[in-house]
């Protein structure tokens, strides 16, 4: 450990001390727990987002959209369609429209990670999800992970944003002395092994150096599913515990069924498994149909340098490229007919 990481580990320590925050040294011991319990760490591999550098703003990189798709071509798109909403909803001013507009073109025909619209940075960005392990099964939600003040089981009509949207990403804080920690020990992270291609394996090397600093991501959950090669994801991320227990109840209640096409007596196992989960309230693990489902706590790392976060890496893959999203409109705000 370097002078500097150890002045940072010290200086977290006596702030922890000195806040007298009876909730924050709990949490602290639950980050001590889980480091013992699930030594390992697992990696599912790189997702994306949108973050925004605003002046207006302060000098801070904050995140636009959710570092959760799959590909860099889904940030894009999402970014595209930001931009083109905020030049048809956004203030009546043919010089801002135009300048939006003009970034949304870009968008349109190249695959460009960083665009720039009326002195706003707009940038992809790339993060590595990974999970704790202890060499069977993967970490589950902790006790002090954040829960609803008042859980529903029921599908909510419109999803909180959730705590991605406007994290700042600020290299120097820590929520503690694990988080320190943990930051300190992925500093020198990159791809390794035969299975890894060499452009992964040497990009990866490479942002070592060139963004040399980790910003932890908000904590997520997920679902998995033990598989013959291990666990494996089953659906998106949460922003807490209750909304993957949630994801999992209403795929073995209704989605499922649909989207697989159930016979009856294979719907009727599946809801039956459904309710008894429901009950149990905060379980974090369902067999059903010889299948076996646990909740996941999923952390994400993100590189940055003194210019910003990591864009995507050129070894990154799209399944697709860059297609028009959506209509023409002009400086006026006039939607062209297709």
């Amino acid at each position: 450990m370097t002078d500097d990481w150890r002045q940072r580990i010290d200086a977290l320590q006596e702030e922890l001390i000195r806040r007298d925050d009876p909730a924050a040294w709990v949490r602290e011991a639950d980050a001590v727990d889980a480091s013992l319990r699930y030594p390992h760490l697992a990696l599912r591999g790189p997702v994306f987002g949108v973050a925004v550098q605003d002046p207006a703003a302060g000098p801070w990189w904050r995140l636009l959209k959710p570092v959760v798709d799959p590909m860099p071509q889904v940030a894009r798109d999402s970014l595209n369609s930001h931009l083109w909403f905020a030049a048809k909803d956004g203030p009546d001013d043919p010089a801002v429209r135009r300048e939006l507009l003009a970034a949304v073109a870009v968008l349109d025909e190249e695959p460009v990670n960083e665009v720039t619209a009326c002195g706003v940075r707009y940038r992809v960005v790339r993060a590595d999800e990974f999970a704790r392990g202890d060499g069977e099964y993967l970490e589950p939600p902790r006790p002090t992970d954040p829960q609803p003040t008042a859980p529903s089981w029921e599908r909510p009509r419109r999803y909180p944003p959730g705590p991605d949207v406007g994290f700042v990403l600020d290299p120097g804080h820590d929520e503690g002395p694990m988080a320190g920690a943990t930051r300190l020990g992925l500093r020198d992270f990159c791809y390794v092994g035969a299975r890894v291609p060499d452009q992964v394996r040497a990009d990866s090397e490479r942002a070592v150096d060139s963004h040399p600093d980790i910003v932890l991501l908000p904590v997520s959950f997920g679902v998995v599913e033990r598989g013959p090669g291990g666990w494996e994801p089953s659906g998106g991320l949460a922003a807490t515990p209750h909304e993957a227990r949630r994801q999992l109840y209403d795929g073995m209640a209704e989605v499922w069924a649909v989207l697989y096409r159930y016979d009856d007596a294979t719907r009727a196992v599946y809801a039956t498994a459904a309710e008894e989960f429901r009950a149990l309230g905060r379980a974090d693990e369902v067999s059903v149909a010889d299948r076996h489902f646990r909740l996941c706590r999923v952390e994400r790392m993100l590189r940055m340098s003194p210019d910003g976060p990591e864009p995507a890496r050129p070894s990154d893959r799209d399944e697709y490229g860059p297609i028009r999203l959506h209509p023409a409109m002009d400086e006026n705000g006039k939607i062209a007919e297709e």
